[in-house]
């Protein structure tokens, strides 16, 4: 069974950090782009980064430049979120999603993912 797992939200006050984890299951882990995404109520989702699977180059939303960093241990089948200099607007539930291939590429869109996980939800308090 496929299975992404995220874990490491919580609360935390604004300017403050969180490091979120996405681990990986039941599948190539190594042969899978990762992506980021968070919906906040009433809201759409929206990607937040993404990691490929082959250089482990990164891409960012512009809302998240120099703030989040997303790396990946495949030996652990795990991608991380460190998530920095924290805003209230950066409270959402976040996801991880796996998409086959992207050695050198990793899609924004999220339709273009294959695999979820369940979520981890952020607070970050003003």
């Amino acid at each position: 069974e496929v299975q992404l797992v995220e874990s490491g939200g919580g609360l935390v006050q604004a300017g403050g950090s969180l490091r979120l984890a996405c681990v990986g299951s039941g599948f190539t882990f190594d042969d899978y782009a990762i992506g980021w995404f968070r919906q906040a109520p009433g809201a759409d989702k929206e990607g937040v980064g993404c990691i490929t699977s082959g250089d482990k180059s990164t891409r960012y939303e512009d809302f998240v430049k120099g703030r989040f960093t997303i790396s990946r241990d495949n030996a652990r089948n795990t991608v991380y979120l460190q998530m920095s200099s924290l805003k209230p607007e950066d409270s959402a539930v976040y996801y991880c999603a796996a998409h086959l291939g992207g050695r050198t590429y990793c899609p924004s869109a999220g339709p273009l993912y294959d695999h979820w996980g369940q979520g981890t939800q952020v607070t970050v308090s003003s």
